[in-house]
């Protein structure tokens, strides 16, 4: 969860995403962070902003790993390939943001070195959880009208699965890419991908913004990379898990 330097609003409740589906103001509030850079104590005025956001937005973002998903799905395909305690803690430091995302990224791959074959066995055998509550408010999303995204800095054929489970085109899913060698051993990641670095996500939400004309954008998930992306985003929330 994110303290008040982080600048979050953090949702702490059992029922975790179904709350923002039935209201917005059932949600537990520690801090939220909106595009005009203002700290806000718990229970002001401007909690209503928050809300009022997310009740008109256009368009809703995700992040996919531990926010949509149970898993961090990095972490996931590491242990699968018999590395995960050290991928997981360089997945600690990336999150706390104590590290570039893409430098980050680079090491962790450069450990897995995952084959075609593996993350294809990953992705069947242990398919990622959804976050208890995220379906049901991604069908009340779509019922209103609200475009969904998923702006992750996961893989895209894992993103690809979790996003068919919600309805979810691939068109929406902006994440990163691994490439392979003919031979299916792996070969690095698309480098030019926006979410490959750090910022990125906010790069991609500035494209949406211009690309569809979209208002008022919601970003939500759990770290540094999430919260930096308001502004462009109207709102940031902060998922505690």
């Amino acid at each position: 969860t994110w303290g008040s330097q982080h600048r979050a609003f953090s949702h702490r409740s059992a029922s975790k995403m179904a709350q923002l589906r039935v209201q917005a103001s059932n949600i537990q509030n520690d801090f939220i962070y909106l595009s005009h850079n203002r700290k806000v104590p718990k229970r002001m005025s401007s909690i209503m902003e928050m809300k009022e956001i997310f009740l008109s937005a256009d368009a809703v973002c995700f992040d996919v790993d531990s926010t949509v998903i149970k898993e961090e799905g990095i972490d996931e395909l590491a242990k699968f390939c018999g590395v995960g305690d050290a991928v997981a803690e360089m997945t600690r430091r990336a999150m706390g943001g104590s590290v570039t995302f893409k430098a980050a990224l680079t090491a962790r791959l450069g450990l897995i070195r995952p084959s075609y074959e593996q993350v294809q066995k990953l992705i069947s055998e242990h398919p990622p959880q959804l976050t208890p509550g995220i379906r049901e408010l991604v069908n009340r999303l779509h019922q209103r009208g609200v475009q969904v995204f998923l702006i992750s800095g996961g893989f895209q054929s894992i993103v690809e699965h979790v996003a068919s489970q919600l309805n979810i085109p691939t068109a929406n899913i902006y994440a990163n890419r691994l490439k392979f060698y003919f031979n299916g051993e792996y070969a690095g990641f698309d480098e030019t991908q926006p979410t490959a670095e750090s910022g990125g996500k906010g790069q991609v939400i500035s494209y949406l913004k211009e690309q569809f004309q979209f208002k008022k954008v919601v970003m939500i998930g759990d770290g540094a990379t999430d919260m930096e992306a308001c502004p462009p985003a109207d709102c940031f929330i902060g998922f505690g898990g």
